[in-house]
């Protein structure tokens, strides 16, 4: 049985599982991989640390049969232990050889129960009965091994995203794989479920499985892994044991410098900008209702909107982009009472919108980048008589291109080709185009690698500072404290008394995330104005 030593220091020998040697792949003029060597062995976790759009995904891609490298091979351990090739370009030869991957975006079918995902595609069509209890039986039984609890029964569009998540592993596992590779696992995850991903992941890992994660999240990587490789621009940087590692120096090797922290400028605030009285937003559940909302935000602040995920943060957004109508109490923005609520009215007001979702909310994936950066104006000065201008879209999109450093094939790429973290560049140069008055930000970091999150923590405070008012809705408690002036707290659809960052106790927020002091918070916000 193949195998080499151990690179956790312990001097044993484990078996490898996995061999990339020399992969490279082009899109285009854009060298996505270059000439990659990767080993994963049994029982270990590697992380593949690396910024957006450093070709991390690409290589998974690559494993799991959705590219073909242009060179390179790809070897897999068979049942013996023997490393034998992979077949290029054919994700169903990858599911042979027990290679499972869970994607960042889940490949589930919503309508349909945790247990007919699972087995679907497992059976043959012309098998007269299913044999769902050796399933449930078999399903139960990798459960209890591997730490996993999730209802089986339910349609999976009822389950949380950390349910989905275990639906995506039980998937791969029921397929009995013998790699896991997991990209950017924690994206969509609260801090809870990321720790209980971990769990299971580590349990997994002591029972032999092979698990590979892509990530930019330097906690999680150091706190997750055995072993680290790190990608820069395509190439594969660095490898080393995370035991020990240095957090600064992991993510100077990301981003190929060092990265300074970003933090707010204390300054007195300006004028009212926007003003919530009262204000309820029916709908379905929490994740989508507001409860009686005071929040006052003044120019030149930022005020953090900190909270579980699903408490009323989405209702608040979206009443802040016009896409929802309040049912009670009512808006101001600039002094003025809001009337008309609809995203066009919302960006004519002179509201900067950075939605949560920017794959289905924030950008088309199919247009290009430079429909994209120019779509919420298309019918001011990107039209002429019905035609669009599209020499002054791309020339606007060239300046974004340039002015955020996002890393493209050129303005007339389709958006989708873009890392998340350039995506959301694009989306943040739009929102940011104009000097807004009021910028609602939500989750705006969400997914993205050290060097992006600050470049966007930057902008957002010199936005800031030009006297832009700002609501960050966010998930991340040291973003929130980091960038905020003053922080609110969603919990149960009801939002809380905006109190100063400077010196917030965070196990009184975390109290009040859980509920506590929110239901009957005042709204002295308005008594607070400075005169």
């Amino acid at each position: 049985m193949a195998g080499i030593a151990a690179p956790d220091g312990s001097g044993t020998t484990r078996p490898v599982a996995l061999e990339l040697r020399g992969i490279t792949k082009r899109f285009g003029p854009l060298l996505a991989n270059d000439g990659i060597d990767l080993t994963l062995h049994r029982g270990e976790i590697l992380a593949m640390l690396g910024e957006n759009g450093a070709g991390k995904t690409t290589l998974m891609n690559i494993l799991f049969g959705h590219y073909t490298a242009d060179a390179g091979t790809v070897r897999v351990a068979d049942g013996t232990g023997r490393l034998v090739p992979l077949p290029p370009g054919r994700p169903r030869a990858a599911l042979a050889a027990g290679i499972g991957m869970v994607h960042q975006h889940f490949t589930l079918a919503e309508a349909l129960s945790g247990l007919d995902n699972i087995v679907l595609g497992t059976e043959p069509l012309w098998r007269l009965r299913r044999r769902t209890g050796e399933a449930r039986d078999r399903l139960a039984a990798l459960m209890a091994r591997a730490g996993l609890t999730v209802d089986l029964a339910a349609p999976v569009g009822s389950l949380t995203v950390g349910e989905r998540q275990r639906i995506e592993i039980l998937k791969a596992l029921y397929r009995d794989a013998r790699v896991l590779i997991l990209d950017e696992p924690t994206a969509v995850l609260t801090p809870a479920e990321s720790e209980g991903l971990f769990s299971v992941l580590r349990a997994l890992a002591a029972q032999g499985l092979a698990i590979a994660f892509i990530s930019h999240k330097l906690g999680e990587v150091v706190a997750g892994s055995d072993r680290v490789a790190v990608l820069r621009a395509g190439r594969k940087v660095a490898e080393r044991a995370t035991a020990g590692a240095d957090r600064a120096d992991l993510a100077a090797l990301m981003v190929g410098r060092a990265v300074a922290p970003v933090r707010r400028t204390a300054r007195a605030p300006g004028p009212e900008v926007l003003a919530l009285e009262g204000v309820a937003v029916a709908g379905p559940d929490l994740r989508n209702r507001l409860d009686r909302a005071d929040l006052v935000v003044r120019a030149g602040e930022i005020v953090g909107i900190a909270g579980v995920a699903g408490n009323g943060q989405a209702a608040l957004a979206r009443l802040l982009f016009g896409l929802a109508r309040p049912n009670a109490g009512s808006v101001r923005l600039l002094g003025r009472p809001v009337t008309r609520f609809d995203p066009r009215a919302a960006i004519r007001a002179g509201i900067g919108r950075i939605p949560e979702d920017r794959h289905h909310e924030g950008a088309v994936p199919a247009m290009s980048v430079a429909e994209n950066a120019a779509i919420e104006e298309i019918r001011g000065r990107f039209q002429w008589f019905g035609f669009l201008r599209r020499r002054r879209m791309t020339e606007r999109a060239k300046g974004a291109i340039e002015a955020y450093g996002i890393r493209c094939p050129g303005p007339d790429a389709p958006i989708r080709l873009l890392s998340g973290g350039n995506m959301q560049k694009v989306i943040l140069a739009r929102a940011l185009d104009g000097a807004p008055a009021l910028i609602v930000a939500a989750q705006p970091t969400r997914g993205l690698d050290v060097g992006a999150v600050a470049e966007i923590h930057r902008r957002l405070l010199d936005a800031s500072a030009r006297g832009a008012g700002i609501v960050l809705i966010s998930e991340d408690l040291d973003e929130v404290f980091a960038l905020s002036d003053r922080i609110a707290v969603m919990a149960r659809a009801r939002l809380s008394e905006a109190l100063p960052a400077e010196g917030l106790d965070r196990t009184r927020l975390g109290l009040m995330m859980a509920g506590q002091g929110v239901d009957h918070a005042p709204a002295p916000e308005r008594a607070r104005e400075p005169a």
